[in-house]
């Protein structure tokens, strides 16, 4: 079923409900920075939850590429965050809400899905966070000091769309600066369920290392999976195979 709802700012919120034939338990996925709810690695995460008996909700934020309101040039942690507790508070007022619910997410929508992990540790029994951003300051990091420089002059980035063939991405400067407010390592302590990660051999914008940072940090039962010969957005099917193979792996250890 899809649906449109509203965030706090007015804007339109498209998302997506899948049910499994006997649902036993409910699932959020979140898509990355100018990412969509159709992108592989978002369908198969949500395909090996429904075969697990998951009711999957899927959604595009605003300020990216999917359906949703918003230009991807204002988009920001901050935005994508709010649009998550968003959804999540929406769904709570529907009959086929469980709690505790799983979270998972890629890149910006992993660093998203565990801030609310850590705000809201009761709630969430288990967490995705794929190829993640760990902490803007970590993020400034795999900028060479020229590229900051011509971005913060300029006052946009730009660059062509992986995802969207002939979609060119221009963000703002002001993206990073909202960035930087944020940091999963602080209150890393809250994230005691069960904590899977999974990024690609070939990474940049959130490499390994930063992974095995958090992998390190993390309190709790935890995995962490390099994708060998995997880039930060995973496409390739065998690469997609194999993520959603050790989700399923996954799953077992703790339903």
């Amino acid at each position: 079923m899809k649906t449109s709802i509203q965030n706090r700012r007015g804007q339109k919120l498209v998302v997506v409900i899948e049910q499994s034939k006997k649902p036993r338990a409910l699932a959020f996925i979140m898509h990355g920075l100018g990412g969509f709810k159709e992108q592989p690695f978002i369908r198969a995460t949500a395909e090996a939850l429904l075969e697990h008996g998951y009711t999957v909700v899927t959604f595009d934020t605003t300020s990216a590429f999917g359906q949703s309101d918003g230009d991807y040039a204002d988009a920001t942690t901050t935005n994508y965050f709010e649009d998550l507790e968003d959804v999540i508070g929406w769904a709570a007022k529907q009959r086929w809400y469980i709690e505790p619910f799983l979270l998972a997410g890629h890149s910006l929508g992993g660093i998203c899905t565990a801030l609310y992990a850590e705000r809201n540790p009761a709630k969430v029994k288990a967490l995705f966070p794929a190829s993640t951003v760990v902490s803007g300051k970590l993020s400034l990091e795999t900028y060479t000091p020229e590229e900051l420089k011509q971005w913060q002059e300029k006052g946009w980035q730009e660059e062509p769309s992986a995802s969207k063939p002939g979609v060119i991405k221009r963000l703002k400067w002001s993206h990073m600066a909202d960035r930087l407010n944020y940091d999963l390592l602080p209150n890393i302590n809250k994230l005691t369920m069960p904590v899977l990660l999974v990024v690609g051999e070939l990474d940049s914008p959130t490499p390994p290392q930063h992974q095995k940072i958090l992998y390190e940090a993390l309190p709790g039962p935890k995995e962490l999976h390099v994708i060998k010969g995997a880039p930060h957005t995973f496409r390739d099917l065998k690469h997609l195979h194999e993520i959603r193979q050790i989700v399923t792996t996954w799953l077992k250890k703790f339903s």
